[in-house]
């Protein structure tokens, strides 16, 4: 056998001469109806991987690649049929075996992962939120997993949901897992975890969560961590309790004496008439007891309109019973923050929406507010002031009594919407987006449209909430905030994302019109953007708003689209006009969409005689009224 070194230059003349390796595509970096390489090497890899005693991966042959057929494989749904970029693995119950299959990271664009009930083995690999940074849904809950819990499930940033019940994980549940700040569903039960429960996880979450594993201690599922103490421990602990009290109290007249505050402080009741509650604790909002502070709670709310009355932050959570959970309401993305009805003492309601990660220095976050609050117009709702407390950014917005778009439609017991009222929120968005996009010669891109950003007054006129916050919410540097909008979590709701935004994750005015488009579909069909009911057992259709549309269409079903309630009432030709500005607002490639200007002014000659078509002369449209895709 030659040295070692001799074998290298035995090499180096084969290595010269051979061809150079194709490059793989990055993920979502192409277009067209072929899907893309690593979305196929990520499938073939799953099959490869995983033992399927049941066959339920039989269809995923891969002798046709076309995306008519990828996107149709049992358990996969794409983004839209034309991109055909994986966007959720839903293999649950398919009795599958094996580990976690490394694969996965060739389907970086999925925010669904769900490997529930099936007999997969091993560890969870730490790198497993690097293989599929966007996951917005995690389900390995009922297999035989085992190994701890990755302290880097913490990198799946956009996690609304982790499900991990069921398994054989053992160790201490990794504090890093309170980063997820976006996290509203949590199930660890039924493992072997042990160990105190981060305090933050156990503020936001039940008991449910953590049941079943009997190593655990701490709130939710106990009072304390630690075994009892001998009588000379116990001795010890006294004397320290006494001294450190002794201690407290000198220090606390000290402060009295030098601050001259000792009679002037309120004693907040513990029962009954308390100032404001003392729910928020229970209920999980364990941010709201540093605001608390007598120095936070005179915090002054900077209103953009100089108020009779000056309002502090001691009003705001008053209002909110210290931003109990029972005031939240759906108002605009919860990804961009939370939003609370605050009723203040004079009988007047506000909004208070908290930010989540803003990373914003406080004179940087002041200016933005001041471009902000300058946005006025009939159909936006207007944001009154805000308030910097430590590091929490508070917006107080005008309250819209109606509520959301998104929650109007599906309320429970309740007549559904007619059609004169669905055009006139339709013409009053398209209004206030068309407003945004051509009002100003730099336009103003929402990036995060939904039927949850669009909120009903009174009288359920249309208003545009969020606008601009997509500026406040990106991460600071170092924690992603240097990287792509698509990254920081800026791509929109799931459902109203426009196909090129897997691609080219950069907010375009065509990208608001997409989601604008799919509004336009909720209105008509009474569905919602991502979860469609295709009928009375409440089965769920694969897919998004938009693909199950485009599917009836094609089928020449087009008006089983329509919303039963409007149907025979002799509004067929509207509707039908309606219909193709949402199919032209929906375009697959950006450049054959609608403008919003177009939209508008379409939705607009639809609506004359409906009370929905008077204008607003002192908003004009001036700037980039052409269908431009580069705006």
């Amino acid at each position: 056998m030659p040295p070692p070194r001799l074998s290298l230059l035995l090499l180096l003349p084969l290595l010269l001469l051979a061809p150079p390796a194709t490059p793989q595509p990055a993920p979502g970096s192409g277009s067209g109806a072929a899907p893309q390489e690593d979305d196929l090497r990520c499938l073939r890899g799953v099959k490869k991987e995983l033992a399927d005693p049941d066959g339920r991966l039989s269809s995923w042959d891969f002798t046709n690649t076309s995306a008519s057929v990828v996107c149709n494989y049992n358990g996969i749904t794409c983004w839209n049929p034309q991109e055909s970029r994986v966007i959720s693995l839903s293999l649950s119950g398919f009795g599958l075996q094996g580990a976690l299959p490394s694969s996965l990271q060739y389907c970086r664009a999925a925010t669904t992962l769900d490997l529930s009930g099936n007999a997969l083995s091993g560890p969870i690999p730490p790198a497993l939120c690097d293989w599929v940074p966007f996951l917005v849904s995690l389900d390995l809950s009922s297999n035989a997993l085992s190994g701890p819990l990755p302290a880097e499930l913490a990198n799946c940033r956009f996690l609304n949901s982790l499900k991990l019940a069921g398994n054989q994980l053992s160790g201490q549940i990794p504090a890093s897992l309170a980063r997820l700040d976006r996290l509203k569903s949590l199930d660890l039960s039924g493992n072997r975890l042990d160990g105190q429960i981060p305090p933050q996880l156990g503020a936001n979450f039940g008991k449910d969560s953590f049941s079943g594993n009997s190593g655990l201690c701490g709130r939710p599922v106990s009072s304390r961590c630690g075994k009892g103490l001998g009588g000379a421990g116990l001795g010890i602990v006294i004397a320290a309790g006494v001294f450190g009290a002794a201690a407290s109290l000198l220090l606390a007249y000290f402060f009295w004496r030098c601050t001259g505050k000792g009679k002037g402080g309120r004693r907040r009741q513990r029962r009954g008439g308390s100032e404001s509650g003392g729910a928020a604790v229970e209920d999980g909002s364990w941010w709201a007891e540093r605001l608390r502070a007598a120095h936070n709670r005179l915090a002054p709310v900077s209103l953009f309109q100089k108020p009779i009355v000056k309002v502090k932050l001691a009003d705001l959570m008053a209002a909110t019973q210290d931003f109990n959970t029972s005031h939240i309401v759906v108002a605009g993305s919860s990804r961009a923050g939370t939003a609370y009805r605050a009723v203040l003492r004079d009988g007047s309601a506000l909004t208070v929406k908290r930010l989540h990660s803003c990373p914003l220095s406080e004179k940087a976050f002041r200016a933005e507010m001041g471009r902000i609050g300058q946005l006025r117009h009939p159909n936006i709702v207007p944001l009154l002031g805000f308030c910097v407390v430590e590091d929490e950014r508070l917006l107080v917005y005008k309250h819209m009594e109606s509520g959301a778009l998104s929650s109007v439609m599906k309320k429970p017991g309740e007549a559904p919407l007619d059609w004169a009222t669905r055009l006139r929120i339709a013409v009053g968005t398209a209004r206030g987006l068309a407003w945004l996009h051509h009002g100003f010669q730099v336009p103003q891109i929402h990036q995060n449209l939904s039927s949850s950003a669009v909120l009903l007054d009174e009288d359920y006129e249309a208003r545009i909430t969020d606008v601009g916050l997509t500026r406040l919410v990106r991460m600071a540097p170092g924690e992603g905030g240097d990287t792509s909008p698509f990254l920081n979590g800026d791509f929109g709701e799931f459902g109203y994302v426009a196909p090129e935004y897997a691609s080219n994750p950069v907010g375009t005015m065509k990208g608001d019109a997409y989601a604008f488009g799919v509004i336009l579909f909720e209105l008509v069909s009474g569905q919602e953007a991502a979860a469609v009911v295709t009928d009375v057992t409440g089965e769920g259709f694969k897919g998004t708003l938009v693909d199950w549309v485009n599917q009836l269409k094609a089928s020449g079903r087009i008006g089983d689209v329509v919303d039963r309630p409007l149907r025979g009432k002799g509004h067929d030709k509207e509707i039908e006009e309606f219909l193709k500005v949402a199919f032209a607002c929906t375009q697959p490639r950006p450049k054959e969409r609608y403008s919003m200007y177009r939209a508008y002014h379409s939705l607009k000659g639809i609506g004359q005689g409906r009370d929905v078509s008077e204008q607003f002369d002192e908003f004009p449209l001036s700037y980039n009224k052409e269908d431009s895709d580069t705006m």
